[in-house]
Order: structure tokens, then C-alpha cells, then sequence
């Protein structure tokens, strides 16, 4: 027959209740209580243990506390239990005393006697109640409490060992911060934590018949290219690697600059509030009105590419004409003339109605008439003299009088300039031009102007941003999100290492964003969720801390923002998040408070330490003080995934699945060996490291720079 609480008091007592109030216990120990190690729980056991778990009799169930701290307090008075022999004389003895943030409740159950613990109390012990040991049964209900624990993380080392499994739904459904010092084993436990969903999501599958895949999407943004081996092995595990120079097994990284929205390219060209910004938007909207050069352009998008054209072509001439440049023959004033003749000439059979033959003879006859040769060398040298005002002036009129036989300025009313469509990045410049002169501010918009096509001639933004119509919406969607039935994998690892700096935050932003947009538009059709999971690394860089009141927000302050959004809405549409970072301090409080479970590392900044005990209740706040001398591995898991705070030691990872962030060699590299006795060599062969660096952005990333015997 079971014992009662009542009736398990006698053997597993360690003490009485001293002091009691809803949020703290104290207890003063017995002298008969064990001192370091406890053998009557079931089997040997560290006690009195920081962080341990301890029980008291309440009505019909226990109720659980944790230990914060442990003191001697000096008594005045002999306390013994038993039988008293008052002919001795008692010396004052030291009391042993902790205290306990109560946890929940431990109740048996009726069926087959095991126990079911549940947060909260019901009701709190009086003055004098007895306080038990757990035994190894009752430890094990405690830590391995929750249903549908799916996923083994770890064990619990102050619990016997105890498994610690989590549900997903919670655990990825309500975001989660995973909190640490550089080598406390973070990015170990990100990594442990997709993989071990996946496994266990895979065993699931196969055991209810079912073939293939888990329908699982996690997106990783890697800005140290840590994940690439992590999950770059050849098992069924295996990631979509994009990253800016891949190698075989690995895709080009591609975020159209059409994807960005009018507040991202506001951003990143410092457009100003009260003339550049509203005119960069208006651009972007007409231009991806009429979206030239994708697929087969309707008349409307063809006259308008015309306009562009031969606006940008007359706000030109125009300028050289009042700068005076036209008659110096240092400009190439001449051999520009020619090209656009060449180009007008090309135009004409496109456009046959729109007047292009007076533009072009206009140009033949000032060409005709500056146009010189000589000889040298047996080559004829061509050049041109210093042109006129009355030679270039029927060139502009013929270009005016061409673009009035296309209408006025075109206002598009169709999409909006934040909608994903198509277009050339020349085009948003030129149309900019044209605006420009069209609204008389060319003095205010011709930085904008430089900056946007200084970043379009930029090699390695060409590499991200590729041609207009390169990549559709529908392929990257599905190349970086997931395929259905995540038929090309469940992870897709967006290596953000080579990215340059001055367009990270930019490109980071845009990747949330679209997953984020994907997944409202995907509820909006379908009416339910797709489960998704965005994880950030290094957190503290892309979700930093802004000035809300700044007018023109900086990139780094629009990509917070998106995050930010994502934490507020993200669980409706089925997005979760997963933040990883070092310097929480630095992160934004939005979507800190967001986060319903976090996995807390080793953290010895102080500012760090204040701003995790903020995040928990009042009575957890013992707990952390653990956070400074946790070894690697450990982290203390706390929140909506975990019935109660608990500290784990994270289930090992082979070397092979751990993301590449390793302590630098020193002393191996200095001796020439390892711990293993393996020899260790650091070629430095700078030539071939300065070949590469100096070809640019298509060759980086194809040396290593080291080998290994």
C-alpha cells in the first residue's frame, strides 16, 4: 500500500518550515541532516545542494521548492530533537538554514502511483511543516514534468540525470533567446536544438509509415558562416547552403534589389524626408508599374521605357550644355552623341511613330560637322571638335518634340512601391533624373542619384543583387523557405559572411522581411499556418538597440524594426524566432520581451546579468546567479518550454555537427601538434591570399590557408 505524504515524512525529513510567504520559504535545517551527501532518497545524492529541489507536505500533494541559498545561522539555544537529558549541560550549537522559491505542486496519481507536477500552488505550508527529500522517483516527476515532451535536450545534473525534453510548439511556437559568453556552447545548442527536432520528427514519420522528409522549415542567418558544417554533412539532415561565393555543393546568395521595400532603400541611399524620400518612393512605384525588361513589355510599359530614355538622354545634353562641356574635347562630348545615335538608330525600328528619325538626324548633322580624322601610324584617329550651342540646340528640341508626342508625365496607380515586382536597377536611376528635372530639384537629388548607381557598378553588390530577371519571386521562395513537403530539405543556412558591410543590415532585413511576408500571405490564402523558424545569430548585431525619434533611420535601425515586428506577430502566421547572442544588454527590449523561453548560457558581464534577472519573476531570480560559473555545455532553461526553471547539460554533439566556431589553436600551432599528437601546419602562402583577395568577390573563399597531417 502507498504511503501518504505524511507517512513518507519520517524517513526523507531534513528540516521544518521557519518562515513562509507566497514567494519565499525558509527552512531551518535538522542537526540529524546530512551534511554533504544523502543516502536515504534512494540512492546517494549531493545535499544541501544550491538549485536542488526539496518538497513539503501540503493537504494531499507536495509542494516544490528550489534552493537559493544556504547559511549558518549561530543559535543562542541547543536545538535537538528526541528525548532531552536536562542533567547535561548543552553547548550552543550552529543551525543550518535555506530558503526556497516555491516552484508548483507534486500530486500523485491515482492510476499507477507515479507523480504529475504542475506550476503553481494551491496552498503554502504552515510554520513547523516538515521538509522532505524527493526520492529519485519524485525528483525524475519533477524535472521530466509537461506533456508531449518530444525532444530530448539533455539532463538535469541536480536531478539524478533526470531527461530534459521539450515540446516544440512551445519551444519554437512563442520564440526563443539563447543567451551566453563567446564559448559557452550557444551556437552548439542552436544547432542541438534543429537537429534534434528534426531527428526526433524523422523517427516520428517512420514510425507512423509515413516516408520522406519532415515538413520542418528552419531559416539560419549566419553572419560568421558557422552553420555551413553543421549541417553541410551528407546525411538526410542535410542544409540549402546560400552564401556569396559557393563552392559546388553550395548556392550563390540572391536578394533581388527589387524585393527591397521604399523603407529599406530609404535607408540604405540616406534619402532625406522632405525631397528625396518622396520622390525615391514615387520612382519606385513607376517603375515597377511599368516593369521593363521582364517578360514581354505590354505598349504602355514600352512607352514608357521610351520616355525614360529619352528623358535621362535630354537631362544630360542639357547639363553638359550649361556646364559648358560640349566644347572641350576633353569630355568625349562627340563619342557620347555617337553612342546614343547608335542607340536611337536601334529604336527607331522598335518605335516607328514616336519622331526618332528628327532626334537622329539632328545628331547626324552636329556629328557631320565636328567630326575629324587624322593619320598616325597607319591608323586613322578619329576625334571631334568642341561642338556649339547652335549645333546641340536642335538635338534638345528634337528630343522634346519626341517626348511630347508621348504624353506628359506618367503617374502609375497600380502597385505599391513596397510590392515585389521586377525592374532594372539602371531604370530607377534614370526615372529618378527625370523626375528630377521634371520637378525642378536636380540639385537635391543628384547624390541620390551618384549613390544608387555607384552601388549598382559595384561588383560585389552585382553578385547579390544579379539582373532583374534572374530569379522570380516563386524560385526564391521557394529555394530559401522550403519546397512543399520540404522536398530539397528542411534547413536553409544564409551564409552572411562575405556579404559587404555597408549593405548587411540591408540584406539581413529584406531576408526576414519576405520570410515574414510569405508567411501572412500564406495564412491569408490557406487559412492556416505554415510552421516556420527564422534563427538569428549574433542577435545583438541585427537587433540592436535604436533612437526611436531619429528622422532618417540608419539600415541597422530598419532591420531591428523588422524583427521587431516579426516578435509581435510572427506566432499568428506561424513564424517562430530563435535569437542567439552574447550581449543581451545590447538587444532590443521589444523583442526581448517577445521571447517566452530562454536558454541561458554562461554570463558573466554585469550588465548582461541585470538585464536576464529583469526577465524573470522575482522569485527565479536565485537561479541565475548560477548564470557567471556555468561550464560549457550547461545552460539553465527557463520559461514556456520548460515547466519550471531547470539546469541542463546539453546532449553532446559529434564534431562533425558542431558549428565551426572553435577557439583559435595557439599552442598547437606554435609546437606543430595537437592534444591527439596530430602535426599542424599554417602555410602562409600570402601569394595566393593576395591573387585572391585582389580578383574580387567571384574568387573569394577558395583557399583555406591551412592544412592538417
Amino acid at each position: 500500500m502507498s504511503q501518504t505524504p505524511f507517512e513518507q515524512a519520517g524517513s526523507l525529513r531534513i528540516g521544518a518550515v521557519d518562515f513562509v510567504s507566497p514567494d519565499e520559504i525558509k527552512v531551518a535545517l535538522d542537526i540529524e541532516a546530512p551534511e554533504s551527501i544523502s543516502l536515504n532518497a534512494g540512492g546517494p545524492r549531493p545535499f544541501p545542494r544550491v538549485n536542488g529541489y526539496l518538497l513539503i507536505p501540503v493537504d494531499e500533494a507536495f509542494l516544490v521548492g528550489q534552493v537559493e541559498w544556504l547559511t549558518v545561522e549561530r543559535s543562542a539555544f541547543p536545538k535537538r530533537r528526541g528525548m532531552q537529558d536536562f542533567g547535561l549541560v548543552d553547548l550552543p550549537y550552529p543551525l543550518r538554514k535555506l530558503r526556497l522559491n516555491p516552484l508548483g505542486t507534486l500530486s500523485r496519481r491515482s492510476q499507477d502511483g507515479a507523480y504529475d507536477f504542475r506550476r503553481g500552488a494551491e496552498g503554502l505550508p504552515s510554520v513547523g511543516a516538515a521538509v522532505l527529500l524527493p526520492t529519485d522517483g519524485q525528483l525524475r516527476s519533477i524535472v521530466e514534468s509537461g506533456e508531449r515532451r518530444r525532444v530530448k535536450i539533455g539532463t538535469s545534473p541536480l536531478a539524478g540525470d533526470a531527461v530534459v525534453s521539450i515540446d516544440p510548439n512551445r519551444l519554437f511556437g512563442r520564440h526563443l533567446a539563447v543567451l551566453g559568453n563567446t564559448g559557452s556552447g550557444k551556437s552548439c545548442s542552436v544547432a542541438g536544438l534543429i537537429r534534434w527536432s528534426l531527428e526526433q520528427a524523422t523517427h516520428a514519420r517512420t514510425q507512423a509509415g509515413a516516408v520522406g522528409r519532415p515538413n520542418a522549415r528552419f531559416i539560419v542567418l549566419d553572419p560568421n558562416g558557422e552553420y555551413s558544417r553543421a549541417f553541410g554533412g551528407d546525411d538526410a539532415l542535410k542544409a540549402r547552403i546560400f552564401k556569396v561565393s559557393p563552392t559546388e555543393c553550395e548556392t550563390a546568395l540572391k536578394v533581388p534589389l527589387w524585393f527591397w521595400n521604399s523603407a529599406e532603400w530609404c535607408s540604405f541611399t540616406q534619402a532625406s524626408a522632405k525631397t528625396q524620400r518622396p520622390l525615391l518612393r514615387r520612382a519606385l512605384r513607376e517603375v515597377k508599374a511599368g516593369r521593363i525588361g521582364i517578360g514581354d513589355p505590354t505598349d504602355e510599359e514600352r512607352k514608357i521605357s521610351l520616355r525614360r530614355y529619352l528623358s535621362s538622354r535630354l537631362i544630360t545634353i542639357q547639363r553638359d550644355l550649361r556646364s559648358g562641356a560640349i566644347q572641350t574635347d576633353e569630355t568625349k562630348f562627340g563619342f557620347r552623341l555617337k553612342a546614343m545615335n547608335s542607340d536611337i538608330e536601334a529604336k527607331i525600328a522598335e518605335y516607328p511613330d514616336n519622331q526618332l528619325e528628327e532626334v537622329r538626324g539632328a545628331i547626324d548633322k552636329a556629328l557631320s560637322e565636328t567630326h575629324n580624322s587624322f593619320q598616325k601610324d597607319g591608323k586613322t584617329i578619329e576625334f571631334y571638335r568642341p561642338f556649339s550651342e547652335d549645333q546641340v540646340n536642335p538635338i534638345v528640341t528634337a528630343l522634346r518634340t519626341s517626348l511630347d508626342g508621348l504624353g506628359g508625365v506618367i503617374y502609375q496607380e497600380g502597385p505599391d512601391e513596397d510590392v515585389p515586382l521586377a525592374f532594372s536597377g539602371t531604370d530607377l536611376a534614370d526615372h529618378l533624373e527625370t523626375l528630377a528635372e521634371q520637378e525642378n530639384v536636380s540639385q537635391f537629388l543628384d547624390f541620390l542619384v551618384s549613390r544608387i548607381r555607384t552601388f549598382l557598378s559595384d561588383p560585389k553588390m552585382k553578385a547579390i543583387i544579379g539582373n532583374a530577371g534572374e530569379v522570380t519571386l516563386e524560385a526564391w521562395l521557394s529555394d530559401y523557405i522550403g519546397s512543399a513537403n520540404a522536398e530539397g530539405g528542411c534547413v536553409s543556412v544564409i551564409d552572411l559572411s562575405l556579404v559587404p558591410t555597408e549593405v548587411v543590415h540591408v540584406v539581413t532585413a529584406v531576408i526576414a522581411r519576405m520570410v515574414f511576408e510569405a508567411s501572412q500571405r500564406y495564412v491569408k490564402l490557406t487559412r492556416v499556418a505554415l510552421p516556420t523558424v527564422l534563427v538569428m545569430e549574433e542577435a545583438h548585431t541585427f537587433i540592436k538597440r535604436y533612437k526611436v525619434d531619429v528622422e532618417n533611420q540608419d539600415a541597422a535601425g530598419i532591420c531591428c524594426q523588422v524583427f521587431e515586428r516579426i516578435a509581435r506577430e510572427g506566432r499568428k502566421f506561424g513564424l517562430g524566432l530563435v535569437l542567439s547572442s552574447q550581449r543581451p544588454s545590447e538587444l532590443s527590449p521589444t523583442v526581448l520581451s517577445q521571447c517566452n523561453t530562454f536558454l541561458l548560457h554562461r554570463i558573466s558581464n554585469d550588465r548582461d546579468q541585470e538585464l536576464v534577472q529583469r526577465l524573470v519573476p522575482d522569485n527565479l531570480r536565485g537561479l541565475l546567479r548560477e548564470l557567471p560559473s556555468l561550464p560549457s555545455q550547461s545552460a539553465i532553461l527557463l520559461g514556456w518550454a520548460s515547466e519550471l526553471p531547470v539546469l541542463v547539460k546539453m546532449n553532446d554533439l559529434p564534431k562533425s555537427q558542431q558549428p565551426r566556431s572553435d577557439d583559435p589553436e595557439f599552442w598547437g600551432v606554435w609546437i606543430g601538434k595537437d592534444e591527439q599528437g596530430n602535426a599542424i601546419s599554417r602555410a602562409t602562402e600570402w601569394h595566393s591570399l593576395a591573387s585572391d583577395w585582389q580578383a574580387g568577390p567571384a574568387a573569394e573563399g577558395e583557399i583555406t590557408g591551412e592544412t592538417e597531417e
